[in-house]
């Protein structure tokens, strides 16, 4: 990397913090919705249809803990949010909201069992529905396929994208190698902060890809100044992108020591609450995106789910994007997301 493109990237960083490049007002996450049920920190966000005939199966979409879900619903036409409910799909959003200290020792039982759970059942008595669909993305992708084999009799169909569920798969995922126990010790790490703090993870997610989180878009950003659309959606996606939140310590010591440590998920071994997570009792139709080019969820982490679930209607995507690029790339807003709604549509009667 030449010295004259970290000098670039140095240079747009201070007229940025100077406020000598003008920065367009950024709106995200507007698509109209209500805030139809809380629950501490917890709301669950129900959007307005756009389509005449909505579907009478309901949709939650369930994301990470460790960002802001608004990155499915980014910007009014780059939203995966939008293109679902122009297909007349029923969409709900939990928004988990910023743990404080009090919510320390809240683990997977708490998130599962009480907190997926409660907005499941208030999903259902709105929509007047018995079951309902979910949308999981990333660690709230795995945590939905938790869900499902924990309650199968209330999930119609799952959807899930950039998902870990065989955490051994990959030789190449940094996320697994930082959190192999030979280097990392999540218990003292948890005794020592309570909650993962935000910093510490937004950290983690800069230096998997140094140069380029670092230098070269910024490089990029400087050379197309002229051009205000890309002005407007690269400040969106850093707003996204540097609004991490903390992740309540005990879900994260869990998270961390039975997925990534222990790999028990894929072997049917993982315990919540004393119960088995037994993939094999989910038998509702599966769709699997994966994205071909993640570097935070390779995809031999997420691919096995085919295999190892009981559903006989399931069908496995490898799109070419990156993680982040899912939810956002015009070529998955186009190609991608309507054939998702389509998917949706056909088994939501």
């Amino acid at each position: 990397m030449s010295e004259s493109l970290i000098e670039k990237a140095q240079k747009l960083l201070e007229a940025l913090k100077l406020g000598l490049v003008e920065q367009p007002e950024v709106k995200v996450g507007i698509t109209p919705h209500e805030v139809v049920f809380t629950e501490n920190k917890l709301r669950l966000l129900h959007y307005i249809p756009l389509a005449e005939k909505v579907f009478p199966i309901p949709l939650v979409m369930i994301f990470a803990l460790v960002n802001r879900p608004y990155i499915l619903d980014l910007q009014p036409g780059r939203s995966v949010v939008e293109v679902l409910l122009r297909g007349g799909i029923d969409v709900y959003m939990i928004d988990w909201g910023i743990p404080g200290g009090e919510d320390k020792h809240q683990n997977l039982d708490f998130y599962i069992n009480k907190y997926i759970r409660k907005v499941v059942n208030k999903v259902k008595k709105i929509s007047g529905s018995d079951k309902i669909s979910i949308l999981g993305y990333c660690m709230g992708g795995t945590m939905s396929v938790m869900y499902t084999a924990l309650h199968p009799e209330d999930v119609k169909n799952l959807v899930v994208m950039t998902t870990g569920i065989d955490f051994k798969a990959s030789k190449n995922g940094l996320l697994n190698l930082w959190g192999d126990k030979s280097y990392f010790n999540v218990d003292k790490f948890v005794e020592a902060y309570g909650n993962v703090p935000a910093e510490f993870l937004q950290s983690i997610f800069i230096f998997m890809k140094p140069i380029e989180n670092l230098v070269t878009k910024y490089v990029t950003f400087y050379e197309k100044l002229d051009d205000k659309k890309l002005v407007e959606n690269f400040l969106a996606m850093e707003k996204w992108l540097n609004d991490n939140i903390p992740v309540a310590g005990e879900v994260f010591r869990e998270f961390i020591k039975y997925c990534y440590q222990e790999n028990l998920l894929v072997q049917n071994k993982l315990k919540i609450k004393g119960r088995v997570v037994d993939l094999r009792k989910i038998k509702c139709p599966v769709l699997n995106l994966i994205a071909e080019k993640d570097h935070l969820v390779p995809p031999a982490t997420s691919i096995v789910l085919e295999n190892l679930i009981s559903s006989k209607d399931k069908e496995t995507i490898l799109f070419p994007t990156g993680h982040i690029g899912l939810s956002v790339s015009s070529k998955s807003l186009k190609e991608l997301w309507p054939k998702v709604a389509r998917w949706l549509a056909k088994r939501s009667n």
